[in-house]
């Protein structure tokens, strides 16, 4: 049976099978080649795009309206809305779904994007919320396509940081979903919640999927295909930095790390921003205050040979054009 994602939200990867993700990832590709080729997209041709933005963005914001503008859509960029000030997501929501034909949302809350997909009447793409950051996953999961030399089932996807964070839950939904095999390596305090690792290792049931959580860096990258890292301190949480540079200090991903999965072609992730350097405000803040130049990765690793960043980052355009694609396209 052909797989329609048409009128759908796309909120978190819970709400999509296994072969709905297959399906999005094989868009992305198919979308990606043509963009490669030089062909001119209008899968999306008269259909009108908002952009709904709490937190700032650089990849977010730029893959969304390029990947629209590719495939002829016209996009407003919203970041100072009454949304919640003067009127409330559900009459916000009523009125954008008369103008237009999806919304995007980036922002804290993932009851703020649940809400505008109950009301708008229309699709309704999570850009980011603090639980949940699903187009990063798609993009993650492509640049895994691309670069290892494995079906996404017979991967071991190692993710190393704070846990419990969007990217920690996203990739677990993610690889659970997919069958991989996926460890999370983090302080026990920053494990994601015992009732959303319980709700995925379910699902791994059904999909031969391997959930595992660990404080052992040395054991649970043994092997791993994929190494991955986020930022330790998320945005809304900067007074937290002298505290998670305590406890995820000693899982800071450099060589030594990645030298002891014994894999040579283990390929290195971030979604990005990184603090591999002091080239940033934040990062110099770090450094005078902490004496810490690098953060959460290397800058030996960030630049190294297994580092796939900036694939990854452009794979954000062609994953979330085919959400949009998918959803509201032709």
């Amino acid at each position: 049976m052909p797989i329609s994602l048409k009128g759908r939200n796309f909120i978190t990867l819970k709400d999509f099978t296994p072969q709905e993700i297959k399906y999005l990832l094989d868009l992305s590709m198919d979308l990606k080649r043509k963009k490669r080729a030089g062909i001119k997209g209008d899968l999306l041709e008269g259909k009108n795009i908002v952009l709904l933005f709490e937190k700032t963005s650089t990849r977010t914001r730029c893959a969304f309206e390029v990947a629209g503008f590719d495939e002829g859509a016209q996009v407003t960029f919203l970041s100072n809305s009454q949304m919640g000030k003067k009127e409330s997501i559900e009459d916000t929501a009523k009125v954008l779904g008369r103008f237009y034909d999806g919304i995007e949302f980036r922002g804290f809350k993932q009851e703020t994007v649940e809400d505008l997909a109950a009301n708008a009447g229309v699709p309704v793409w999570n850009g980011l919320t603090d639980l949940y950051h699903p187009t990063q996953i798609l993009a993650d999961f492509l640049t895994v396509m691309e670069h290892v030399d494995k079906p996404l089932d017979k991967v071991k996807f190692v993710y190393v940081g704070d846990a419990r964070n969007n990217m920690g839950n996203s990739l677990m939904i993610g690889a659970a979903k997919m069958g991989m095999h996926f460890v999370g390596i983090a302080p026990k305090e920053l494990f994601p919640s015992e009732e959303l690792v319980s709700e995925m290792k379910a699902v791994a049931k059904e999909t031969g999927a391997i959930i595992e959580f660990t404080e052992n860096i040395q054991e649970g990258v043994k092997d791993a295909d994929v190494i991955y890292t986020d930022v330790w301190v998320s945005m809304g949480e900067e007074d937290q930095f002298e505290e998670r540079i305590k406890q995820l200090k000693p899982y800071q991903v450099n060589m030594d790390m990645i030298n002891q999965t014994g894999n040579p072609d283990v390929i290195f992730l971030h979604c990005l921003p990184s603090f591999h350097d002091t080239k940033t405000i934040v990062g110099k803040e770090i450094y005078e205050k902490f004496g810490l130049k690098e953060m959460e990765v290397t800058d030996e690793v960030f630049r190294s040979k297994h580092s796939v960043v900036f694939d990854e980052a452009e794979n954000r355009m062609h994953t979330i054009k085919a959400v949009m694609v998918a959803t509201i396209g032709k």
